[in-house]
């Protein structure tokens, strides 16, 4: 009988595994990627000190810092404002202030296609050898365009004043805060997609540039749709096709009630389309990719 126990023993140990109780992974699972962000966010007096650490490091031995991004901004609104008022016979304290509003929100849209696309590349070294969660990074890189973009709206206060904007706005002037809002959350599901996909297909960031550059063009940051709209005939027929740029609608959100202009519903209504359909996609790649971005970079 003392001789049977090695036999039980052994028995247990061949036992097979219960086929009904599946061993899978959750490294790409939707609770892994929302437990990310979650991380991230709990984990912001790091990314909070490294976006200004960056701003601060650009501008290192500067004599005016940071406010260099004011004035770099202040000269490109002054030349194109008054080179387009002249071109489109605007008058100049209408258009200065149209243009300069408009570069402010631009730059924003811009650095989040260009430096979200390489957000995840450009940090390679902190992925491989910093214990974080991958958001970090997009909460350093949106933290850090907040801080340009309220520097340079202190040039939208100036010109508040200068060309008596106040004088037009009216309570919709708040709608500017959702409109923010909505831009910088945006940039988010932005930086997350195209970094991802960027980090792992690198002709991804190359094609955005080229692609950034048209819709600069295409967008009314430097010319008014309005004006054309005026016009009539063919040519307001024509502006109307500004209608299927995207980014003319964020655009919008946030110039229209800073300005004092008319608010249009369907720029909102297209916004958030646009915002919902974007975080899917973001939340989608979080999920898929998230384990695999520290073996691409």
């Amino acid at each position: 009988m003392p001789a049977a126990a090695p036999a039980d023993s052994a028995t247990a140990e061949q036992r097979p595994v219960d086929a009904s109780v599946p061993l899978v992974s959750d490294s790409q699972s939707f609770a892994r990627a929302f437990k990310d962000f979650r991380g991230g966010f709990t984990q912001r007096e790091l990314w909070l000190s490294l976006g200004w650490q960056d701003i601060k490091q650009r501008y290192r031995r500067s004599v005016l810092g940071p406010f260099w991004i004011t004035i770099s901004t202040a000269v490109q609104a002054a030349a194109i404002g008054l080179l387009y008022a002249t071109i489109l016979n605007q008058p100049l304290s209408k258009y200065l202030p149209y243009v300069t509003v408009g570069i402010i929100v631009w730059n924003v849209i811009e650095a989040s296609i260009l430096e979200g696309s390489e957000v995840f590349i450009a940090n390679e070294g902190l992925i491989k050898q910093l214990p974080s969660a991958l958001s970090v990074h997009v909460y350093r890189l949106v933290w850090r365009q907040f801080l340009f973009f309220v520097h340079n709206m202190a040039i939208y206060v100036v010109a508040l004043v200068a060309f008596s904007v106040w004088r037009d706005l009216h309570w919709t002037a708040l709608l500017a805060v959702p409109g923010i809002l909505l831009l910088f959350l945006n940039a988010m599901w932005v930086s997350i997609a195209f970094g991802i996909f960027s980090t792992r297909y690198r002709d991804i960031a190359p094609i955005l540039g080229s692609l950034t550059r048209m819709l600069f063009v295409l967008t009314p940051v430097m010319w008014s749709a309005t004006v054309l709209h005026n016009q009539g005939g063919t040519v307001s027929d024509r502006a109307r096709l500004v209608e299927l740029v995207p980014t003319y609608h964020y655009l919008e959100i946030v110039r229209a009630p800073l300005l004092g202009e008319p608010i249009v519903l369907r720029h909102w209504i297209v916004v958030l389309t646009i915002t919902v359909a974007g975080w899917a996609l973001a939340i989608l790649a979080m999920k898929r990719f998230r384990s695999r971005v520290p073996y691409w970079v």
